[in-house]
């Protein structure tokens, strides 16, 4: 068995590190019988109706049941209105056999109740107001729900009828002979049960025994009376025939076989959005920004899968899936949220002329048949649990998500330096070197990352003894530098008797099942391993329990985790993850939690962290894994890309669409992962990644050594320069993060963000803003001499960051790039905080003093902003922080402080730049009256203050004497 173990081990990995993606090993729409019935549904004939005398409602909720004219099946239908403009549609079974499960995982607390108001009744129609200019209408026969901002159709629930909703069921067959069985041991009664009795065996037999699932049905006579009682709770029992469809009590993919203890219990309908040309989100897929059409090929999958060397440009799942959408059009943006934890998939199509909606859009507002986006969602089991945000502008409609999912909070900062890892750093001595190298060649890191090969024989939580003999010294190195550890921690546990994770968590029941119950065995890295169920709350304690620096050993404060393969990654599973009939706490089954594995196996690792120290320091964690509401734990990054072009120029797209949904802590491996890029691809990897969210070199295990010293002096040169460059930038990441936390407005955004009416930049995604201050165009194709570089906004000016030349909006713009630089400018109208001294680490530069970078409007205007806090604390969350707000209007430029806090520092400023002055002044005066010293360049228009010497921590004002 150890040696067919190794083999299998060292087969996984030379797949991993030399051959494409097989696609054969994952599955497409025709291969998937739930996604195959949901695209079959035919739009235009819906079968849904609402009883309006079931209608009841309260002050802040609608609740009414829906029911097919077909089957009589029944539905509940809730409606909540949300604080912040949020309507909450949740539709589930009246009588479910099991619950469905509900991914409240995913919100960040209860959402906060606001008013809804009937505002008018009919037999046709039930007219709903909520959120100040939020209406909605319950049309009646067939249902459909239609959401207003103000008088504009914005969204439209089932227009096109193409709900489905599949209902849990027993196979008659079965039900009959576990019944029969039960008769025989009470007695030998068999047939002659009453009817009422074989109804109360009928409320608990389904779920209390696998007894009988897959045989076809028989048809003895006392069955009838059963039968109809079944149906009295069950309504929507299909006909026996149906049972014989593909897919629908177990399904075959390759060699694996997935049994379906309830049948079919997907969940599907459409939603329209009037007026959007543009839908963007649902990541992690590695394609356009702008979502395209999927009518001619297969939907969008959300399904948390190991894809490694992943092909571009297609609808495939990779690696995390967060079920959000917003939908752009000229005047508005809305958002949708799809709360469903399983697999899922979204058709997107253009309207056509003469749809319903469209002939909606026209009667209520007079205009054509504006195409719009049609949008069809369907996953294999839960509910529909679907909360519509009507904005109206992107950055309502991403705090109005950031309400329900949670933002990012403040990382320390140190999280937002540079990063170096690499499959694997080799031993102790490897580390040494590497850290020595970066300050022999003067290039600043903050952090050194160590893979899976550091461990004990894949057993995670423990270390190599003849790798790492003395870890703790090791870390006390890299610490004294000022500089932290990453170690990796994956969620497949060897099973090795003398490993004591595996261990506990067979004593104490803490993996999961398969079907039958037992602990589920798969392969990954270890070889056999097995899988702690996260969902179950004392694992997760566990979990947690094991990050204390007494029980990880070789560890301190400053050895952060990384938690990779937590889709989770199966080598031997189905689509190489867990199959989907495992059974997790609670009684669920992996099919309902899949999408949502990842973020909780993260959520212990961040508690672990916060615990060890107290609840002191701010965690650091990164995971391949993620779904809605993983941006509380921590940063992403885009998996196993590889060295080519096409993979540097995708990771913008893929980085807005994570951006736009909520998860803006989120980078590619720099370099890519896989193969070997030359120096030109490098170069220009570097200086796309260092503005980019996280930023982290990472190479396989097969690859060439890629530390930046070990190229030609160019190369190393313009790398060195491209990250001492995003040291310079650490201010004003900070300051952007921290806003992220209190408004959630990602730092890196599309350019509609801030310019919401700009048709040009609604399919954009090769250039984007950071904050609304630093625009950005990475070079992404070998050899490119020039790029054109679109401008945004109405009379604004735009100026390169190093030169100062200014370039006006709006309009494309034709910018040379040589191979050392790439297009960044910086808004006039903006003033942006740096520190020019770029040390080894960022720990270093706490005490140097601050730049600011004045670009003046046509007006002469200029504002930003400055956050300050002790960069490692939770204590900024009681208040313990400075922010400064900066203006420049009239020739003054001041200072104004609006947090003090219990916070103070030395830091002061060393040098301001105002750029786009037409000419010298005379002369420039402090508040206190003190003359100050400046030099000014005629052919930039820049005004540079050497040592004005302000405290941060103080008011303070210049005027310039013109």
């Amino acid at each position: 068995m150890g040696n067919w173990l190794l083999i299998l081990t060292i087969c996984a990995a030379a797949v991993q590190s030399c051959v494409a993606v097989d696609r054969g090993n994952f599955k497409t729409c025709d291969q998937n019988a739930f996604c195959k019935r949901q695209r079959a549904t035919q739009p235009g004939n819906s079968p849904w109706e609402i009883l309006l005398d079931s209608l009841n409602s309260t002050i802040s909720s609608l609740q009414v049941q829906v029911i097919s004219s077909r089957s009589q099946a029944r539905l509940q239908l809730q409606l909540i209105a949300l604080a912040d403009s949020t309507l909450h549609f949740e539709l589930d079974e009246v009588n479910p056999i099991k619950l469905r499960y509900r991914a409240q995982e995913s919100l960040s607390g209860s959402p906060q109740l606001s008013s809804l108001k009937i505002t008018e009744q009919s037999s046709d129609s039930i007219s709903l107001s909520f959120g100040g200019t939020g209406k909605a209408i319950l049309l009646v026969k067939p249902f459909r729900l239609d959401v207003y901002d103000g008088d504009q159709l914005v969204i439209s629930v089932n227009a096109r009828g193409l709900l489905n909703f599949e209902h849990q069921r027993v196979r008659k067959s079965k039900l009959w002979e576990a019944m029969s069985t039960v008769a025989q041991t009470v007695g030998s009664v068999g047939s002659s049960l009453p009817g009422k009795a074989y109804s109360w065996v009928l409320q608990w037999l389904p779920w209390s025994s696998e007894a009988g699932r897959n045989e076809e049905p028989s048809s003895e006579p006392a069955e009838e009376e059963m039968k109809a009682e079944a149906e009295t709770k069950h309504p929507d029992e299909k006909p026996v025939e149906e049972e014989e469809e593909p897919g629908l009590w177990e399904e075959t993919f390759k060699s694996h076989v997935d049994s379906k203890p309830y049948g079919p219990t997907s969940v599907g309908v459409d939603i329209s959005f009037p007026g959007s040309r543009h839908v963007y989100g649902i990541p992690e897929h590695a394609d356009t920004f702008a979502l395209k059409q999927t009518k001619n090929g297969d939907p969008y999958r959300l399904y948390n899968t190991d894809v490694f060397e992943y092909e571009l440009y297609n609808p495939m799942a990779l690696y995390g899936a967060v079920p959000f959408m917003m939908a752009k059009r000229q005047q508005g943006t809305v958002g949708i949220f799809w709360n469903n934890a399983a697999e899922t998939y979204v058709d997107i199509e253009e309207s056509s002329s003469g749809s319903v909606v469209s002939s909606l859009m026209n009667l209520v507002s007079g205009g054509g048949n504006e195409p719009h986006q049609q949008t069809h969602w369907f996953s294999e089991s839960g509910i529909i649990d679907l909360y519509i945000m009507i904005g109206p502008t992107p950055k309502d409609v991403v705090r109005q998500y950031g309400s329900l999912t949670g933002k990012t909070p403040l990382p320390q900062r140190f999280a937002l330096g540079y990063h170096q890892c690499r499959w694997n750093y080799n031993d102790q001595e490897d580390v040494h070197s590497v850290n020595k190298g970066f300050d022999l060649h003067d290039i600043p890191y903050d952090v050194l990352w160590l893979d899976i090969e550091h461990t004990d024989n894949k057993k995670y939580f423990t270390w190599d003894p003849v790798k790492f003999p003395d870890p703790l010294e090791m870390v006390h190195n890299l610490t004294a530098n000022g500089r932290k550890l990453v170690t990796i921690v994956d969620p497949h546990m060897k099973r090795d008797s003398s490993y004591f994770f595996h261990e506990h968590c067979e004593q104490n029941d803490f993996y999961v099942k398969d079907k039958s119950g037992k602990i589920y065995e798969g392969w990954c890295w270890p070889g056999s391993a097995s899988y702690p169920d996260f969902f179950n709350p004392a694992v997760r304690d566990y979990w947690a329990s094991r990050f204390a620096l007494d029980k990880y050993e070789g560890t301190s404060l400053d050895v952060y985790t990384w938690n990779d393969m937590n889709e989770p990654s199966v080598f031997n599973g189905p689509e190489v993850t867990m199959p989907k009939d495992c059974l997790h706490y609670g009684g669920y089954e992996h099919r309902d939690v899949h999408n949502m594995y990842g973020m909780m196996v993260v959520e212990g690792t961040i508690r672990g962290q916060l615990m060890r120290s107290d609840y002191k320091l701010r965690p650091f964690v990164l995971s391949r894994s993620f779904f809605a509401g993983s941006q509380r734990f921590g940063a992403v990054w885009t998996g196993d890309n590889i060295a080519d072009w096409e993979h540097l120029a995708i990771a913008v797209p893929m980085l807005l669409s994570l951006s736009v949904s909520g998860i803006p802590f989120c980078g590619a491996d720099v370099g890519g992962f896989f193969n070997n890029p030359n120096t030109e691809l490098l170069t220009r990897w570097y200086q796309a990644g260092a503005f980019q969210p996280f930023f982290r070199g990472h190479a396989h295990l097969h690859t060439k050594r890629r530390e930046p010293w070990l190229f030609d002096e160019q190369t190393n040169k313009i790398i060195k320069a491209s990250i001492k460059k995003r040291y310079t930038y650490l201010p004003y990441w900070y300051t952007l993060f921290y806003e992220h936390e209190k408004t959630a407005v990602p730092p890196m955004r599309p350019l509609w963000m801030e310019y919401p009416q700009d048709g040009e930049t609604f399919s954009m995604d090769n250039q984007y803003l950071l904050g609304d201050s630093i625009l950005v165009h990475p070079v992404v194709r070998s050899g490119e001499q020039e790029v054109s570089v679109y401008f945004p906004g109405v009379d604004t000016l735009w100026y390169e960051i190093e030169t100062f030349r200014v370039y006006e909006a709006p309009g494309y713009q034709t910018i040379p790039v040589a191979i050392e630089k790439i297009p960044i400018f910086q808004r006039g109208g903006t003033i942006v905080p740096k520190k020019e001294r770029a040390r080894r680490a960022s720990s270093l530069m706490t005490k140097d003093p601050y730049t600011f970078i004045v670009t003046l409007d046509k007006q002469g205007k200029a504002q930003g902003r400055l956050y300050i806090d002790d960069g490692q604390s939770l204590e900024y969350q009681k208040g313990s922080y400075i922010t400064l707000e900066l203006n420049m209007e009239g020739h003054t430029l001041s200072s104004k402080v609006t947090n003090q806090g219990a916070f103070e520092t030395p830091e002061s400023i060393d040098k301001i730049v105002i750029v786009g002055l037409s000419r010298a002044p005379s002369s420039i005066v402090d508040n206190t009256g003190r003359i100050l010293e400046y030099r000014y360049d005629a052919t930039s228009q820049a005004l540079v203050l050497r040592k004005p010497n302000f405290s941060v921590s103080n008011e303070w004002s210049v005027n310039l004497k013109m």
